[in-house]
């Protein structure tokens, strides 16, 4: 198949491309407008593939998403081009609705006049799939998993916009019988991770003998998956995913935030032990806590499972290490983002920032 990847250079859309490459015949586009979280450097193993290709554009912009679209010709469109950082989101909202929003209304309004141009077995085959989150759904108690059948209940401006497009993407299904997928993932982490998001922002600041910022007691609950995982699970979807169905994608891993930074620098004690001795666990310090933090996520991923027959094979001690290993062998790849983009900068407490060291 021909698959064109919004936000392929990105942290999920990176480690989708590439096992796509790797591991099936597909022809890849990635269609990518490189903002400060998006690096060619993460599509650099395969970067000289005949079977993949890039195009530097933006999904707000119509008339590339459209060009793109009639030159490349794809079989599925598979959205994953978004801003994801809360923090960012309640420093600076507008950027979320432009690209989250308005960049998801333009490829579905690209996506629609292309699929309908099409030959009636072309349009029968054709997939648009649209990956989102678990933060559309709310918090949830101390008991209990989001499901398909969840109610949306955003609590941050990120996941608002995010859910807006999920909204968009299921009208453009009902409305206009476009063949729709939406999946909704739990916390992802591995290799190529921007390192404002909490694993690899704690492996940089221990190696850098700085405090590890936990916001609040760090009591908050997140289910954990492994990116890898994750991007055999979008494949699972583009191939054989049923059309306007969604499915919930997770790690069934859930962690408390201080339990995912002790393992973290347990498994750092022993892999790269502190020059000075003692743990770096030492290190950890409690911060303030970021404005309507939601307490819990849990993901039931059953159907997922049952349909498909996708199952993670990594536990979360096992995906952490082989992501404590990679930064620790590829700080050529993440300390310029650290200098160039302070990715080390706490953001989200009411439209300030904060370097915590």
């Amino acid at each position: 198949m021909r698959i064109l990847v919004t936000g392929g250079a990105g942290f999920i859309g990176s480690a989708l491309v590439r096992h796509l490459i790797r591991n099936t015949g597909h022809e890849v586009l990635n269609l990518d407008a490189l903002t400060y979280a998006g690096t060619l450097t993460a599509l650099a193993p395969v970067a000289d593939d005949p079977r993949y290709r890039f195009v530097h554009a933006n999904v707000c912009d119509a008339a590339a998403v459209g060009a793109a679209i009639h030159d490349f010709r794809p079989d599925v469109i598979t959205h994953l081009a978004a801003e994801s950082h809360v923090d960012r989101s309640i420093d600076g909202p507008g950027a979320f609705v432009q690209t989250n929003v308005v960049g998801t209304f333009t490829m579905l309004t690209a996506a629609r006049a292309y699929w309908q141009a099409l030959s009636q077995t072309e349009r029968a085959a054709f997939r648009f799939h649209h990956i989102s989150t678990d933060e559309v759904f709310g918090s949830l108690g101390p008991t209990g998993a989001f499901t398909e059948e969840t109610p949306y209940d955003p609590r941050s401006p990120y996941s608002a916009s995010k859910a807006a497009s999920d909204h968009l993407v299921s009208a453009w299904g009902h409305t206009y019988d476009l063949p729709v997928l939406v999946t909704n993932c739990s916390n992802n982490y591995g290799p190529y991770h921007f390192p404002e998001k909490m694993i690899p922002l704690m492996i940089v600041k221990a190696l850098a003998g700085e405090t590890l910022p936990v916001y609040g007691r760090g009591e908050n609950v997140r289910d954990w998956l492994f990116v890898e995982d994750h991007v055999r699970a979008l494949q699972a979807v583009l191939e054989r995913g049923v059309p306007r169905r969604r499915y919930n994608i997770g790690g069934s891993a859930e962690r408390r935030n201080i339990d995912v930074v002790e393992t973290l620098c347990a498994t750092l004690d022993r892999l790269r032990p502190r020059e000075k001795g003692g743990s770096y666990a030492e290190q950890i310090g409690f911060v303030a806590d970021r404005p309507g933090h939601d307490q819990r996520y849990a993901i039931d991923a059953t159907r997922i499972h049952a349909e498909l027959g996708w199952a993670p094979q990594e536990s979360f001690e096992s995906g952490l290490e082989m992501t404590i290993r990679w930064y620790l062998d590829n700080a050529a790849w993440w300390q310029p983002l650290v200098d160039r983009q302070a990715a080390d900068v706490r953001r989200g407490l009411n439209g300030q920032m904060e370097r915590s060291a």
